[in-house]
């Protein structure tokens, strides 16, 4: 495989999220290509429980994605 070089540092913060977001999203779609290593069943149950003790709360992506940009400055 041919490595891909971007030129990463002349995109925007913006930009750089875009592309995060769209390599994430086509990644997600092939699940069977990927093995979660060991330590993610741990943080899960982990958070299974938070949220059974209603120690957290859930949110939709789009609720989430709103919330950090909120949070986070784009420059």
């Amino acid at each position: 495989m041919e490595r891909v070089e971007l030129p990463l540092s002349q995109f925007t913060y913006a930009q750089k999220l875009d592309l995060l977001e769209k390599l994430w999203d086509d990644l997600a779609g092939d699940e069977d290509a990927f093995d979660s290593p060991d330590w993610h069943e741990t943080v899960l149950q982990d958070r299974d429980v938070a949220l059974a003790a209603g120690k957290v709360k859930i949110s939709s992506w789009d609720e989430a994605k709103e919330r950090i940009k909120r949070n986070v400055s784009c420059k």
